[in-house]
């Protein structure tokens, strides 16, 4: 009876733990170019202002470029649904170079790695679901 009540209690204790383990994300960055500059990734919990609008993004953070994997651990947010988009700033100007087309000269990528025809994906392209524990993304810029 004394090993019943005691495997009992190591159950709930370790169904309790579990329950209150946050989510971490692990942000895997591939195919940079080099490694100057730095890779600006902007998170975001809604589809307004993604993918650029660093006012509307959730989280914004800066990391150095480094060759061939650059990676983010990210250890507070919430469970939810969230989109993530990168740019590798080169120049360090802040922002995503275009030539006078349009056409991006700095290579950027988004969560889910959708396909890029003429503009950045929806928001529900790149959308991905956090939930507890470690979930590991990786990200191929183009």
């Amino acid at each position: 009876m004394k090993k019943y009540l005691l495997f009992l209690l190591i159950s709930c204790l370790t169904f309790f733990a579990q329950a209150q383990e946050k989510p971490v994300l692990e942000v895997e960055i591939q195919e940079a170019k080099t490694n100057s500059g730095m890779i600006r990734i902007l998170i975001f919990k809604l589809p307004d202002g993604f993918p650029d609008d660093m006012d509307k993004a959730l989280r914004s953070f800066s990391i150095p470029s480094t060759l061939p994997t650059s990676k983010l651990i990210i250890e507070d947010l919430e469970p939810g649904i969230y989109a993530i988009s990168i740019i590798h700033d080169e120049n360090l100007n802040g922002k995503l170079d275009t030539n006078p087309v349009g056409y991006p000269t700095e290579k950027f990528g988004f969560s889910n790695n959708p396909k890029i025809y003429f503009g950045p994906p929806s928001f529900d392209k790149a959308a991905f679901s956090l939930e507890r524990g470690k979930k590991t993304i990786q990200i191929r810029l183009k």
